[in-house]
């Protein structure tokens, strides 16, 4: 099972790929889908799925062999992405959550106090404890 939503597909069938259990004819794009996979050597059936019913689907439905699912939604169900998972994103990834403002705001005192804030070892730290690991603070 994969995420069902434009983003979230294309970013598990690319994870899918780089731990070779797929091979895309695509890899330059997250706007990858189902159908754009050349290779499937392990005969794997993919079911999209709003990402959100991913974790419970996962844990519930018996026929279920394996899902990709979101950091977020897994800790949300139980689930521990470090050792649950048989692979899962490293901090290169290019999929991070990112701060964005509008052009005219950029030099906002208050915008970049923001930034500094949220840019410290105590937050680092933080994220590193509230999410044990499984997310990865990028800055």
């Amino acid at each position: 099972m994969i995420p069902n939503d434009a983003t979230n597909e294309g970013r598990a069938l690319l994870l899918l790929q780089e731990n070779g259990l797929i091979k895309l004819k695509n890899t330059n794009s997250v706007k990858v889908t189902i159908n754009d996979i050349e290779e499937n050597k392990y005969n794997l059936t993919f079911v999209e799925l709003d990402a959100a019913y991913l974790p419970r689907t996962y844990k519930e439905d018996a026929s279920v062999v394996g899902a990709v699912i979101n950091t977020n939604y897994a800790i949300e169900n139980g689930l521990n992405p470090l050792k649950d998972a048989l692979f899962i994103e490293n901090a290169n990834s290019p999929y991070a959550n990112i701060i964005a403002v509008k052009k005219k705001n950029k030099d906002n005192k208050i915008i970049k106090e923001l930034i500094s804030i949220l840019q410290t070892e105590k937050v680092k730290n933080f994220i590193i404890e509230k999410y044990k690991g499984a997310v990865v603070p990028t800055f």
